[in-house]
């Protein structure tokens, strides 16, 4: 429901600090930088136009949600999404929107202001996409054309109904929910999602009467938790669609009920002693909680861009390297130098052609002295596969940044390893040559083959989260392990322990065993 008018006022309002952003997002500090006085006829004129608006944002709340900036007809000229209303409002009538080319021409014209509150952040993106398509202001420039915006749709007529994002939507058979205005942001939120509710987004029509489900091997998201794996029968039935409901009673909004309900099934267990039952349906409840009251997509979801096609990037690699299946997990290793004294490693790991970074580890070198490439891709390959974890399968590549040299070190670590990747390949960055064992002469793929272009998004991805573990422990004051202990983000790994690695020591959890 919008927010109700409130009285009119011809005065400009007094704001105060702490309220307010700038409108290129900083925290206003100092309250005498609101009441910066305005000069000129036509700042004046533009002040006194806004100033009901401004009064009224004032009484907005500090929660997300979508606000409607009108015109004095009354029109909506403007819609914009917040997680926090009050401040992100409010910054178009600080005097540092008068002097932005992107706000001004709006607050010339908006006379008024209404809201509309969400239960989160993710609610307000799709609400103002909705509002957009639907009202079409002539502020929004984006969201305005006809592009297609991509569904979450539950395929129900399966045994074991299965979540997908299309942009072509069944007419039977499914629950639907949308449009979404990004599939970027659509594929970050089912994520954090699966995390809760662990439903199957492959499209196998899996029935629960043939007995060939029960030797079948479940996928890797249903090692990790994100999936109950009902491809092998490790889930009842009717367990897994009461979670599905609750998933589409999630996403219908009703979720004051999904809550109660959630509440009356812990009691319940606790009462009847199921007390590893109950501890789930608690942390579930309160990871659901958490994704509503925060509102932050960062927190939850993993936000990429993507400058690859993943379903054709993984459909070239097997056609190139002829394997018998899609390879469905990438891993990819680099090397990062502290000043020639501390050497650091990272492994990234793709799923379906994107971006996992649950799976990311990194590693400070133990073992070389100095600068030494092929020695350190050595120790930290034979590390990544130094024991046998059902929870973290080999990948299907295993792709080393650099060229014959690299990737001859790394087959010389995986000698003795007790697993092993599905294959492993290089990449060499100047001319892009694709290096493969037993092959003399490199790959030279097309610079434009879609199977290049994610082999260059895992090998760039694997630098960059190198490099940044690089400045991290260049920016200490020291190197004592004690430090990057306490300082270093710590990075979980699924399935990984964090007690005592193969080597004997204790492991940093901010590194890799």
């Amino acid at each position: 429901m919008l927010n109700p008018p409130h009285s009119e006022s011809n005065e400009s309002p007094e704001l105060t600090s702490g309220e307010f952003l700038r409108p290129d997002g900083s925290a206003v500090a100092d309250a005498s930088e609101l009441a910066t006085p305005l000069t000129g006829v036509d700042r004046s004129e533009i002040v006194k136009g806004y100033a009901k608006a401004a009064e009224k944002v004032r009484s907005f709340p500090h929660t997300s949600g979508v606000y409607l900036m009108k015109d004095d007809a009354q029109r909506v000229v403007y819609i914009g999404k917040a997680k926090n209303l009050r401040s992100r409002a409010g910054s178009y009538f600080l005097a540092a929107a008068l002097d932005d080319s992107r706000t001004l021409p709006i607050v010339r014209e908006v006379r008024d202001i209404d809201f509309i509150a969400t239960e989160s952040e993710i609610d307000a993106i799709l609400l103002e996409a909705r509002l957009i398509k639907d009202i079409q202001p002539k502020f929004n420039r984006d969201l305005k054309d006809d592009k297609t915006f991509p569904y979450l749709q539950v395929v129900t007529r399966e045994p074991f109904p299965f979540v997908e994002i299309t942009r072509q939507p069944r007419e039977h058979g499914v629950r639907l929910f949308g449009p979404f205005p990004s599939a970027i942001h659509l594929r970050s939120a089912m994520g954090a999602l699966q995390k809760i509710f662990k439903f199957r987004t492959c499209n196998m029509h899996i029935s629960d009467e043939e007995e060939k489900w029960r030797h079948y091997r479940p996928c890797l998201l249903a090692s990790i938790g994100r999936c109950t794996g009902p491809c092998n029968r490790r889930v009842a039935k009717q367990v897994y669609r009461t979670n599905i409901l609750r998933l589409c009673d999630f996403l219908s909004g009703r979720r004051k009920h999904l809550y109660a309900e959630l509440e009356k099934e812990m009691e319940e267990a606790a009462r009847d002693r199921h007390y590893e039952r109950a501890a789930e349906i608690r942390d579930q409840i309160f990871a659901l909680k958490s994704l509503k009251e925060r509102g932050k997509l960062d927190v939850h979801v993993q936000p990429e861009v993507f400058h690859v096609d993943p379903r054709r990037g993984v459909l070239g690699l097997q056609k190139v390297f002829h394997l018998d299946h899609v390879p469905r997990v990438i891993e990819g290793m680099d090397i990062a130098h502290l000043s020639g004294k501390e050497t650091v490693a990272s492994l990234v790991r793709f799923l379906d052609g994107m971006p996992f970074k649950s799976g990311y580890r990194r590693f400070r070198i133990r073992t070389v002295a100095g600068v030494d490439d092929f020695a350190s891709m050595a120790e930290v390959v034979a590390r990544r596969f130094a024991m046998e974890d059902p929870d973290i399968p080999p990948p299907d590549i295993l792709l080393i940044d650099g060229g014959k040299g690299q990737l001859h070190a790394a087959l010389g670590a995986l000698e003795h390893s007790p697993t092993r990747p599905g294959m492993i390949i290089s990449l060499a960055k100047k001319e892009e040559e694709v290096f493969v064992p037993g092959q003399a002469d490199p790959i030279r793929l097309s610079r434009h083959s879609f199977a290049l272009r994610l082999l260059q998004y895992v090998r760039d991805e694997s630098h960059r989260f190198a490099q940044h573990y690089h400045h991290l422990l260049r920016d200490k004051s020291t190197l004592q392990s004690g430090e990057l202990v306490a300082h270093a983000p710590k990075l979980k790994v699924p399935g990984a322990s964090h007690g005592n690695t193969g080597h004997g020591a204790p492991q940093d959890p901010a590194e890799g065993s």
